[in-house]
């Protein structure tokens, strides 16, 4: 009997629905994921450097224990798995709403009627017993289980549960590509600061050879070669590279305090080894074809996920035009007397209905959130596309800025080799009266400018290592 009650508000539904459902036709876009079979130049190899995994891409013990104690402890990462937990408990109160709801309810109240109403009169002129008259006012007694379900005829919650499906996994997906980049933001800074320590390297031993020249400068004034004037310029040229010690120890402060936040702690030693930063290659990149990105890049299957959650929450909006079956139903016991509770069948109360309702007239807000839900899905697909065209983007950019650092650094390095050899031979120069202080001055302030500009030179160079494994997708896994 059930079923068939169900079968004819199904086919009734049909009926409502072919009379009156009229969906609005909408402009849909579909994404266009078509990318390069190649970056630009290079031989199309499926070799791919982003998946190794990030504790064998990092090699020093210094840096992967940061690595290690970020993913612990950072903060905001830490945020996004919360965030995780929230959708999906989104995901558990979306599947429970497409099943039937039961419940117990309990109740008891007192209902007097007034006389000179149409039930009240009929009351008072039933003919009555003596002494089975009802009391007055009628109290109310009452134990039900009742259940109540709305059938979902056009999957309208069954896919809200697939859209917030999909949501939770770009949320994870959003956690990934998080850690790719705190990844890629703990390397950049531990890298910064062993730059930052050679630079203090370079400034110490400039110092020590600023100082030398300037005895000599004060030896040569003595003898009357040379003026108070060139002391003096020595003398400012000393003091000009002390300011610029102090001024690298406030950087390397500030760099391994931004370290410190990023791994989630107060300020501590960076525990590091600067030793070798001049002597530091990095690895040979396999950068793989572009079409590994939407497989590799967690920002671009985030935004894939994004998009099928938002072509499902199309699918909801829509079924809001068509008929919607809500079923409701209880069983138990009602009286005016809890002793009469017990007393069956009289006390049993038992109820069924069936309710079809569409909208017929007035129906903007629902095809208001239709387009609104179809203009979010055509947002999806632009943001989705160009989320794909940005990953291929950046690898073409780093796989091109390696190999322009690469030439930079050999000539920069030819540079310093000359320039550190100027220094002796101005020197040289000068003590034989050959060279004024002004080309002794300009050859070591030259010369230092080139050992900072090699220094930092390296340092991009392992930038862009860095940002080509993050930009091939490396590091999440």
């Amino acid at each position: 009997m059930f079923r068939r009650i169900i079968y004819k508000c199904l086919a009734a539904s049909c009926l409502m629905l072919s009379l009156t459902a009229c969906v609005p036709t909408l402009v849909e876009k579909n994404a266009n994921t078509a990318v390069p079979k190649s970056y630009a130049k290079a031989q199309a190899d499926t070799l791919n450097s982003a998946k190794i995994l990030w504790q064998d891409y990092f090699t020093d013990p210094y840096l992967r224990a940061l690595i290690d104690t970020a993913l612990e402890n950072n903060q905001e990462l830490n945020i996004t798995l919360q965030e995780i937990e929230i959708d999906k408990n989104e995901i558990t109160a979306r599947k429970g709403e497409y099943l039937p709801f039961v419940g117990l309810r309990a109740g008891t109240g007192v209902d007097k009627k007034a006389r000179y109403t149409p039930l009240g009169a009929s009351e008072a002129t039933t003919e009555i017993k003596p002494g089975k008259e009802m009391p007055e006012p009628v109290p109310d007694f009452g134990l039900q289980a009742y259940a109540s379900w709305e059938v979902d005829i056009w999957h309208k919650l069954r896919n809200a549960k697939e859209s917030a499906m999909k949501r939770y996994l770009s949320t994870i997906e959003g956690k990934n590509f998080m850690v790719t980049n705190l990844i890629a933001e703990i390397a950049h800074s531990y890298y910064e600061l062993l730059a930052l320590d050679n630079e203090l390297d370079i400034v110490n031993q400039n110092l020590e050879i600023q100082r030398n020249a300037l005895e000599i400068v004060r030896v040569q004034k003595q003898a009357a070669r040379v003026t108070e004037l060139a002391v003096r310029k020595f003398e400012a040229e000393v003091l000009n590279t002390q300011g610029l010690r102090y001024d690298i120890l406030q950087k390397i402060i500030e760099t391994e305090n931004r370290i410190n936040f990023l791994v989630g702690r107060y300020p501590s030693p960076v525990s590091r080894n600067s030793l070798d930063f001049s002597e530091l290659l990095p690895d040979s990149i396999r950068a793989g074809i572009p079409s590994q990105l939407l497989a590799n890049r967690p920002d671009i299957r985030q935004a894939e996920y994004q998009l099928a959650a938002a072509k499902l929450d199309v699918q909801v909006a829509k079924a809001n035009f068509y008929p919607s079956l809500d079923i409701s139903a209880a069983l138990g016991l009602q009286a005016f007397n809890p002793a009469y509770l017990i007393k069956a069948p009289e006390s049993i109360l038992i109820s069924l209905a069936g309710e079809l309702t569409e909208p017929l007239i007035n129906r903007n807000a629902i095809k208001a959130a239709y387009f609104s839900a179809n203009a979010n899905q055509i947002q999806a697909v632009y943001n989705y596309e160009r989320t794909i065209l940005s990953a291929y983007l950046e690898v073409l950019n780093q796989l091109s800025n390696i190999q322009n650092l690469e030439r930079r650094y050999d000539l920069k390095s030819r540079q310093v080799d000359v320039l550190t050899q100027s220094i002796t031979i101005s020197n040289t120069l000068f003590k034989a009266a050959r060279a004024d202080y002004i080309e002794v001055l300009t050859t070591q302030r030259d010369a230092l400018e080139s050992r900072f500009d090699l220094v930092e030179i390296k340092m991009l160079q392992m930038h862009a290592w860095v940002n080509v494994y993050r930009s091939l997708g490396g590091g999440w896994k």
